[in-house]
């Protein structure tokens, strides 16, 4: 008996003292190399390299290399890619429940900053946001500062500029605030927005200032305008099935290394870039307008009853629209 004892307890070392499978995972992002996703997603695959001991790396294919923006949630649920950046506009209608924390003057009370809001949405995904990702894992959501609208030559001062102009946007919401604004919206895929720009397809578009930095538009626009008006959201996804098959010790390194503490510290990122962004098109000679107090309140009046009109919308299919909007401005 004690000699079977004594097999058993070997054997049972043995199994737990082999060697951690070394498994490397493909990320695909649309976008640009020096995005500061694409940034936080290298961090992130570094620190996933040092506390595995190596046997756990990231792959990433930037800039649209495995597929356009519109493809990557679709890449990542099929397994075609493991891990992807998803940006929820790119596919209008897909993410209905997600797009209400980009409404515009959607922010959590302690501010529209991405280091508030990028934690906040990921708080609330697992228990709202969950069924609109089927067949991935959410690691870490993500809200940008409010975007800001970006125009090659005319200057906004006023809301009266924009009536007629064609203007790059993603995502039903900004379609609907363009409407107001009497532009005609334009859906350009973020790649193509320089080309654009330059051809005179557009006279503007829709970017939060890091933006237009990852994609260098500074020389292509002369006026943009502020305040911000409603924000774009953001998944960075694993599929479910890849991430069900790896390791317990490689599953356990990603929950500990993603989650809302990512989410903030990209956050933070994302606001650091965004002052970078400022900069660097003020560099490029892009004048900021802030528009005067009688035309920002007319701004405001104008898109307020999108906030109401989307909630319903959503609300109507059956999903709990308001209780997630309610939790997460709270």
């Amino acid at each position: 008996m004690k000699h079977l004892i004594s097999v058993a307890m070997v054997a049972a070392f043995t199994v737990t003292a082999l060697p951690v499978a070394a498994e490397t995972l493909k990320v695909s992002s649309y976008l640009p190399p020096k995005h500061t996703l694409n940034l936080t997603i290298e961090a992130w695959g570094a620190e996933l390299a040092e506390k595995s001991g190596g046997t756990l790396t990231l792959e990433l294919y930037p800039a649209s290399q495995l597929g356009p923006v519109n493809r990557q949630f679709d890449m990542t649920a099929s397994g075609a890619a493991d891990v992807a950046v998803v940006l929820h506009s790119a596919t209008p209608g897909r993410f209905p429940m997600t797009e209400l924390a980009g409404l515009p003057l959607a922010a959590p009370s302690a501010g529209n900053a991405s280091a508030v809001g990028s934690p906040r949405l990921t708080e609330l995904a697992e228990e709202y946001l969950a069924s609109e990702h089927e067949g991935t894992k959410i690691l870490w959501m993500a809200v940008t500062p409010p975007l800001k609208i970006s125009l090659k030559s005319a200057e906004p001062s006023s809301l009266d500029v924009f009536k007629g102009l064609r203007i790059r946007y993603a995502g039903q919401v900004f379609q609907s605030v363009l409407e107001v604004l009497g532009a005609t919206p334009l859906p350009v895929p973020p790649a193509e927005v320089q080309e654009g720009l330059s051809k005179g397809i557009i006279d503007g578009t829709f970017f939060p200032y890091e933006a237009l930095k990852a994609f260098d538009l500074g020389s292509n626009l002369k006026y943009t305008m502020e305040p911000g008006i409603a924000s774009a959201t953001f998944a960075v996804v694993m599929n479910k099935a890849r991430f069900d098959a790896l390791s317990p010790e490689h599953q356990a390194l990603i929950v500990e290394t993603t989650g809302v503490g990512r989410a903030a510290s990209f956050g933070a990122l994302w606001d650091a870039g965004e002052e970078e962004g400022k900069a660097y098109v003020q560099e490029k000679g892009v004048t900021v307008v802030v528009l005067p107090e009688d035309q920002k309140a007319a701004l405001f009046a104008a898109i307020t009853p999108i906030i109401d009109a989307s909630i319903a919308a959503v609300e109507a299919t059956g999903k709990p629209a308001r209780a997630f909007y309610t939790a997460y401005v709270q």
